[in-house]
């Protein structure tokens, strides 16, 4: 059996102007990732009171999550990994708090405790293979951080049309100053790295792959940048088992994710959802906007997988209509 698992999270780094388009706007985005849990358990918004889009209208990957589990069909679970707003989506809880702004001294106090609750939770759940997907605005630019302190050569993708890699690199670079962490002193060291460096989403995240996989369970990594930075902390933390990433074309596009997967070891998928030519919202992706989140590069896979991928960019508007009506089931 498959569970997708979306880790959600926040941090104030995303606050940071022109780092993030998950949200119309800062006050807005700080909902996204508690709307985007309530997208995928249960296809409408329940307790969330903006839809999550960008703020040229893009829709949260989190609806191409849901039309994919509306035709295939996989149980889910929402884990809690520093949400600052309420979620009507039921979570569990690791103890993440929500992050502070990473250009602090001690971004992320409780990485290091939730990364073992975390690990223990994934050793525990019974199922054959997790897919493991992230929501967290702002997270590329941690991702970053954290990719630089285990001294892992890697770029970062964007939510944007236009990648802001100056703008990440210098928030980056204040991190790193504000930090006692040097760039590649904390490899074999996750926890300084995630803690100083990156957010809580990715504690989390890589707690959990490393206590499935140290089960026997399969992982599935579902997304881009931040993924690879995830498996770049299990690596880190001593767990080789084998692990694959599954990516959208959106991301593939923007960023070598080829290279960083061979030199982690990681299995790389990488999946078209047929976006490219539409007239609709949908096609902002083909532009450059969103590429990926909410697990999407992971339930493309399963999508694929079913033989149902030609069905989910009708499946994603029905979902991105429902949006709307927020109490309609």
């Amino acid at each position: 059996m498959t569970r997708f698992v979306l880790v959600a999270g926040t941090t104030k780094t995303a606050r940071i102007d022109g780092i993030s388009a998950a949200g119309a706007d800062p006050d807005v985005m700080a909902h996204t990732p508690s709307a985007d849990a309530e997208l995928v358990e249960y296809g409408h918004l329940v307790r969330s009171p903006v839809v999550p889009v960008s703020p040229t209208g893009c829709p949260t990957p989190a609806a191409v999550t849901r039309a994919v589990r509306e035709r295939v069909g996989f149980e889910t679970t929402v884990v809690d990994a520093g949400l600052a707003q309420p979620t009507g989506a039921p979570t569990v809880d690791v103890g993440a708090k929500p992050g502070r702004d990473v250009r602090e001294a001690d971004p992320v106090p409780t990485a290091p405790g939730a990364w073992v609750a975390a690990r223990e939770l994934g050793r525990a759940f019974p199922d054959d293979e997790l897919v493991i997907g992230e929501t967290i605005p702002g997270g590329t630019t941690t991702a970053l951080g954290v990719c630089r302190a285990l001294g892992v050569d890697a770029a970062v993708s964007s939510s944007l049309p236009e990648n802001p890699l100056d703008l990440k690199g210098d928030v980056v670079d204040a991190a790193f100053e504000a930090s006692d962490v040097d760039p590649g002193g904390a490899a074999y060291r996750p926890e300084l790295a995630v803690r100083f460096l990156g957010d809580p989403v990715l504690a989390v995240v890589a707690g959990l792959t490393a206590g499935a996989l140290e089960s026997g369970t399969e992982v599935v990594l579902g997304g881009g940048s931040q993924m690879l930075a995830a498996a770049a902390l299990v690596r880190h933390a001593g767990v080789a088992e084998p692990l694959t990433v599954a990516s959208t074309t959106y991301v593939a596009a923007d960023v070598d994710l080829d290279g960083v997967s061979r030199d982690l070891d990681c299995e790389l998928v990488v999946t078209d959802p047929g976006f490219d030519g539409r007239d609709d919202a949908l096609a902002r992706y083909a532009d450059g906007e969103a590429k990926e989140g909410a697990g999407m590069g992971g339930a493309l896979l399963l999508a694929n997988r079913a033989g149902v991928l030609d069905t989910v960019a009708d499946g994603t508007l029905e979902v991105v209509e429902r949006i709307g009506h927020p109490h309609e089931p």
